[in-house]
């Protein structure tokens, strides 16, 4: 009498994505089209109204605001240092370490929360100086758009900044940490860097095109 072998199959492991990441981008793909609604208003107003877009636009600081943009910009990359951190499961600095993977997460994050703090700062002293040289945001359909365009982005970098305290205090906060942790630094790295690259889009189109 012969038996046939049987054989259990084989357990399939299905790695599937972060469910809050993916929904993190798909808020973010929202988002690109609210920006892109405003960028639709300057394009508008550049076509419609061009003597009034190179009058006002004549008021704007270009070497301040490239400054800001090149500290806004080393932020994105001092944010995914904490993220490489993040990923070693490192959220404190280990002097072990070689140079560049010395720091934590926490660390690499107060810089990039101290650097976008330094950029919000930069946009509010910069609309002061606009007002005291006659441009407030009543002024006229340039003012408006300008300061609603750069101020929403300013809100959205705040809300970044309030991102980062909190994955701070969170790896304070446990004992381990882990896995939970390093998902919650990827995530605020995906929307920070998100910010940079709208401001940089915005830069170009609100001081340099002609």
């Amino acid at each position: 009498m012969t038996t046939s072998a049987t054989y259990a199959p084989a357990v399939r492991t299905i790695k599937r994505p972060d469910p809050v990441a993916v929904g993190t981008i798909v808020w973010l793909g929202s988002e690109v089209m609210f920006f892109a609604g405003l960028f639709a208003i300057y394009f508008t107003l550049r076509n419609t109204s061009p003597d009034l877009w190179a009058e006002e636009s004549a008021l704007l600081n270009v070497p301040f605001a490239l400054v800001n943009t090149i500290i806004l910009v080393l932020s994105s990359v001092t944010c995914q240092m904490g993220v490489f951190a993040a990923e070693r499961n490192q959220p404190y600095t280990v002097k072990k370490n070689s140079f560049w993977q010395r720091w934590g997460m926490v660390e690499w994050f107060f810089l990039t929360f101290a650097l976008g703090a330094i950029f919000v700062s930069g946009q509010v002293w910069e609309y002061a100086q606009l007002v005291a040289e006659g441009m407030p945001i009543e002024a006229n359909s340039y003012a408006s758009a300008f300061y609603l365009t750069t101020g929403f982005h300013a809100l959205h970098v705040t809300g970044g900044l309030v991102a980062f305290l909190l994955v701070i205090g969170r790896a304070y906060a446990v004992k381990n940490f882990g896995h939970k942790e390093a998902t919650s630094a990827i995530v605020v790295s995906y929307y920070w860097h998100f910010v940079d690259v709208v401001w940089v889009a915005l830069f170009l189109v609100i001081y340099f095109l002609k």
